[in-house]
């Protein structure tokens, strides 16, 4: 059933009346429905076809890209939108406050950095010159048709351009540097923002490009494209599915792994010197397209629920990375058999040298964990690692497989079934975090899972709270979310210990089916939180259903997140010198200090508590 319908069919009073009406439109919508597929089939509307011809260690790359489209609206149009996200960056006074101190204690100016994607030429496949422009802050690409694309037609066009990306300092990447920035976040409470060079750059010898190409808009079902692009703490990209062709000129002994399946290789003879070797990828109904490069990663796959699963590491990372693609692999196991199959034939989960910050990012068939966390506690160079690391070893080695489990649950939520993340952020980052409590349940059984709820997602919020952070509503666009701190305790653990609170009412079976049916309705499309909500209700019995929808109120839209999961804890606070004190617990607090005023007592509650907390700063955020 449509959108517009269900909500029609929700406004009616009286239930049978309900069920008459809606049964009854539903058909009429399904038929149509099924007449538009027909007429316009059920491939994307677009497909790429893109070289890129790659210098390594240049950091440059070109492109060619030839885009096919179909107008899938009922309007006409003569224009086309890309984003360039590489040019992508924050508002000059976000951008003051969220790095020129950081860059400035580097040496270096703010800004200095970052990539960059510029357009060289726009035309028809006959070489015919079409008309272009870039706006200001040259993210949005316009390109002006020659002929008007009637509804259901469809046109081509060509598009060269150039680019590079920056060289990442190696100490910005460590264990270290990503747990000092989250202790910053959460001390200082800045504003963090997400910038092009976190997903294209290259760092001890690695390259991940995530968006190193024009990107078409996402047009709504009105024929509106989304222009607007924001930087913000969460993802930026929003991409339709798409059919994409990408064949990638670069150093043969440059090895890559990319979104999509491998479908050849060729070696050429350039000169007298380097050989060069061109490397193919093909994939349907992908939300665009990322590749990670580098001269001495290796791989190692396995085959589970007809997905190739594989992991990608550095030597030094190979006992952590076979572990990854044990646990990816069982996850894959793990949701096909509860939401339903992967279309993607292969997926890739790689570590990338994420600056500190970026814990995990995810494309379609390719998902990405920062190196850092890739730590064998066993090998002779991490005997060097600061005292304070390496207690933390299974809390670290915990939170790597946690977020293998997070990440390949994004290829269910968030590549297969879409969303508008900088909108709704809440619909897969909460789903995600869900699924991998739920391998942890079917992996490793009720009492890991109740350990992983705790410290993953009932602890992250304790802390944050202790910190002096704000309870606030999960439904906002991601920009209103000051820095990943706040949006782990708000979107990340409150998102998903509401899908806990629904299966507690649902029952595993009804939930389970909820979810496989939301699923599968929504593959491929760009999903609302109205759709997750309507595929519940659907399934809960009629006297529950009013329960349901206040679930979903409650946990998200309002700020119950201290009765619902726990207040801050004044034990923590004290025993880390944080002041929590307002008008109404100001007693209490004196009250505590009392109590842990002995020098004693006090590293006894540090002893405790600081264990705690300094387990929450090494999670992956």
């Amino acid at each position: 059933m449509s959108r517009a319908w269900r909500k029609r069919c929700d406004a009616l009073p009286s239930l049978l009346t309900l069920a008459i009406v809606c049964v009854a439109l539903s058909s009429v919508d399904e038929g149509r429905a099924s007449a538009r597929d027909e007429e316009r089939g059920t491939t994307p509307a677009a497909h790429y076809q893109i070289h890129f011809n790659l210098d390594f260690d240049g950091r440059a790359f070109t492109g060619t890209q030839t885009i096919r489209w179909t107008n899938r609206s009922d309007r006409p149009t003569s224009t086309l939108y890309f984003h360039l996200y590489a040019n992508l960056r924050a508002d000059v006074a976000e951008q003051t406050r969220a790095s020129a101190q950081t860059q400035t204690e580097r040496g270096r100016p703010a800004g200095v950095g970052e990539p960059r994607l510029e357009i060289v030429d726009v035309s028809s496949p006959a070489g015919r010159r079409i008309a272009y422009s870039l706006d200001e802050r040259e993210t949005l690409l316009r390109v002006d048709l020659n002929e008007t694309v009637a509804a259901g037609a469809k046109t081509e066009i060509v598009i060269k351009f150039r680019g590079s990306f920056p060289e990442i300092n190696a100490d910005e990447t460590g264990l270290f540097a990503h747990i000092v920035q989250g202790v910053d976040a959460a001390l200082r409470d800045g504003r963090e923002v997400r910038r092009a060079r976190d997903i294209n750059f290259r760092a001890r010898g690695v390259m991940l490009l995530g968006a190193a190409y024009p990107v078409l808009a996402v047009r709504d079902a009105g024929g509106d494209w989304q222009r607007k692009v924001e930087a913000s703490i969460g993802d930026t990209i929003a991409a339709d599915a798409a059919d994409y062709d990408v064949s990638v000129e670069a150093p043969a002994d440059v090895k890559l792994f990319a979104s999509g399946e491998r479908r050849s290789d060729e070696n050429i003879a350039q000169g007298a010197t380097q050989a060069t070797s061109v490397r193919r990828f093909a994939g349907e109904n992908l939300r665009g397209f990322a590749f990670v490069a580098g001269r001495d990663l290796q791989a190692a796959e396995q085959t589970i629920s007809n997905v190739t699963v594989r992991s990608v590491f550095r030597p030094e990372h190979e006992r952590v990375g076979r572990r990854v693609l044990a646990q990816a692999s069982e996850a894959v196991k793990i949701y096909t058999a509860r939401f339903g199959t992967l279309p993607y034939k292969t997926l890739t989960v790689s570590e990338v040298p994420f600056v500190a910050g970026i814990g995990y990012t995810d494309f379609a068939g390719l998902s990405l964990i920062a190196s850092a966390y890739y730590v064998d506690f066993d090998a002779s160079p991490h005997s060097s690692l600061p005292q304070l690391v390496r207690e933390q070893r299974a809390s670290v080695e915990d939170s790597l497989e946690w977020t293998t489990a997070h990440v390949v649950a994004h290829q269910w939520w968030g590549a297969v079934v879409g969303s508008e993340r900088g909108r709704e952020p809440v619909l897969d980052e909460g789903l995600a975090h869900w699924s991998a409590l739920l391998y942890y349940r079917e992996a490793h059984g009720a009492e890991r899972a109740a350990q992983a709820l705790e410290d993953q997602l009932r602890g992250v919020y304790v802390v944050y709270r202790t910190f002096g952070g704000e309870d606030m509503a999960a439904t906002h666009a991601a920009r209103e979310y000051r820095n990943t701190f706040q949006f782990a305790a708000i979107i990340s653990a409150k998102g998903a210990l509401m899908f806990e609170a629904l299966r507690k009412i649902l029952g595993d079976e009804r939930y389970s089916t909820a979810l496989r049916r939301y699923y599968e309705t929504n593959q491929f499309e760009i999903a609302e939180l109205n759709d997750l909500r309507g595929a519940f209700v659907a399934e809960t019995p009629l006297a529950q259903r009013r329960l349901v929808t206040r679930t979903f109120s409650r946990w998200l839209s309002e700020k119950r997140g201290d009765e619902d999961i726990a207040p801050p804890n004044p034990q923590l606070a004290l025993a880390l010198g944080i002041s929590t004190t307002t008008n109404d617990d100001a007693k209490a607090n004196t009250n505590e200090r009392a109590n842990v005023a002995s020098g004693k007592e006090r590293s006894n509650a540090f002893a405790r508590l600081g264990k705690f907390f300094w387990k929450q700063m090494t999670r992956i955020r």
